[in-house]
Formats: C-alpha cells, sequence, structure tokens
C-alpha cells in the first residue's frame, strides 16, 4: 500500500509537469509567432527576467519583496481578524440556539455580497490606508471561517455533549473541552477555503484602494503598459498563495493523522 501511495504521487508529479510544460510551450510559441504582439504577450523567459528584476530594483515605491511584505501584512490583519472573530462565533452559534437564530439571517444575507462590493465603502471610510483592504480581506475570508466552526460544532459526537450534562459540565467547558476538539478537522479545512478568497480579496482591493502592494505594483506596471510587470505580480501573487496552502494543507494532513481519520 505505501509503495502504491509513493507511485501515485510520483505520477502525479510527472503529469502536473507535464502539464506546465505543455503550457509554457503553448504561451512560448504564442508569444514568438508574432499573432500577438509581445508588449501584450511577452515570452516567458521576458516575464521571469523581469521577476528577477522586480526582487532587486525598486517600482512603485519599493522591490517586489517590499511589495508583497506589505500586501501580506494586510492578509495577516485581514484573515486574523476573520480567524479571531468567525472560528469562536461559529462554535458559540453551534451551541446556543438562541445566538444561531439571532445572527444567521443576517449572515445569510450578508455572505453573499462579493468581497470587492465592500471597496466603495472601504475607500470612503479608510482611504488607502491599511483598514480598508483588511476590511475587504475579512469580508472573504470570514464566512468560510463560521461556517465551518459551526458546522464541525454541530457534529460533535452526542453521546460525549450527553455524558457532560449528566456530569453538570458549564457551558463554557463544554465549548472549549467538546465542541472545539471536535470541530477541529472541520475548522482547518475552512482555513483553507478562508485563506484563499482573502488572499484573492486582497489583491482585488489592492488594486483600487492601496498606494503599496502587489496589487498597487500591478497597476502601477498597467499604467506604464509594461505587461512583464503585470506578469510578474501575478507569478507573486501565485507563489505566496501556494505558499499558504501548502502550510495549512500539511497542519490539516497533520491534525487528521493524529486523530486517526488519515493514513
Amino acid at each position: 500500500m505505501r509503495d502504491m501511495r509513493i507511485f501515485d504521487t510520483n505520477n502525479t508529479v510527472v503529469l502536473g509537469l507535464i502539464g506546465f510544460g505543455g503550457f509554457l510551450a503553448v504561451w512560448t510559441l504564442l508569444s514568438l509567432s508574432g499573432l500577438i504582439p509581445s508588449l501584450f504577450l511577452p515570452s516567458p523567459a521576458a516575464v521571469v527576467e523581469r521577476f528577477v528584476y522586480l526582487l532587486n530594483h525598486r517600482f512603485a515605491g519599493g522591490t517586489l519583496v517590499d511589495h508583497l511584505g506589505a500586501s501580506m501584512l494586510r492578509f495577516a490583519g485581514g484573515f486574523g481578524l476573520a480567524v479571531l472573530v468567525g472560528i469562536p462565533l461559529g462554535l458559540l452559534m453551534g451551541w446556543f440556539r438562541l445566538l444561531d437564530d439571532i445572527v444567521t439571517p443576517l449572515f445569510d444575507a450578508v455572505r453573499f455580497i462579493a468581497p470587492i462590493a465592500w471597496v466603495p465603502f472601504a475607500a470612503l471610510w479608510f482611504g488607502t490606508g491599511i483598514g480598508g483592504p483588511i476590511m475587504i480581506i475579512f469580508a472573504g475570508a470570514f464566512p468560510p471561517c463560521l461556517i465551518n466552526a459551526y458546522r464541525g460544532a454541530k457534529f460533535a459526537d452526542p453521546r460525549l455533549i450527553e455524558a457532560a450534562r449528566m456530569l453538570g459540565t458549564p457551558d463554557r467547558r463544554m465549548i472549549t473541552e467538546i465542541l472545539l476538539p471536535s470541530a477541529v478537522p472541520s475548522i482547518i479545512a475552512g482555513l483553507r477555503i478562508s485563506a484563499g478568497l482573502g488572499w484573492q480579496s486582497l489583491v482585488g482591493a489592492e488594486l483600487i484602494v492601496a498606494s503599496t502592494g502587489i496589487g498597487y505594483m500591478m497597476v502601477q506596471g498597467q499604467g506604464n503598459v509594461s505587461t512583464t510587470t503585470v506578469m510578474a505580480g501575478m507569478i507573486g501573487i501565485g507563489i505566496i498563495g501556494l505558499v499558504i496552502d501548502v502550510v495549512l494543507r500539511r497542519v490539516e494532513e497533520a491534525i487528521l493523522r493524529r486523530r486517526g481519520l488519515s493514513a
């Protein structure tokens, strides 16, 4: 079985490399064919060259690392706030029926509003400061945190709950010692979704209401008709997003393995 899993993993990696290589080949052929002007579709080599250049040279007020750092700081603020509010609130809603009845109608009405729709309010309330992007990231990251914590609390083992009630366990300990441990796998899965939505929301926010960050750098690249700068920014966004997802995936696998829920 172990050998089979290794074979499957290696097979997946090979197929992924084939797909990526095919994408680069098509991109290179299109850029060299002249069908699309290089101004609008530069070659992969030109984009990589620009990416390396931006790592060491300032553009729109900072290097690529500086802009990514500013973006990650905003992301940490918005995502962290979503976690701090969404997970406890979801657990409390899963335990207290009255709170569930009060919050759910408002939450269901608001959670379908796209995070980017909050941009005008963020610009009016916070201008180009850090508050606007944090607000928009929070709008994207908050719903998955709450929903998965709530769902995890609802699927807690009823036998444990009944036994704790018979022993007279107070609500606070019921939530922290029964609901929270039961909901951890669901919460971690929700964090992956939340982080992805939050990171996407951040870039959208920075395109409009920021004076630093990777989104701002891309807007300045567009204004200078520098397609390579825009695409280098996209590569940076993809790399950071991938790193965030890989870290959360490893955390999820470790927790599931510890609980005996994964091989």
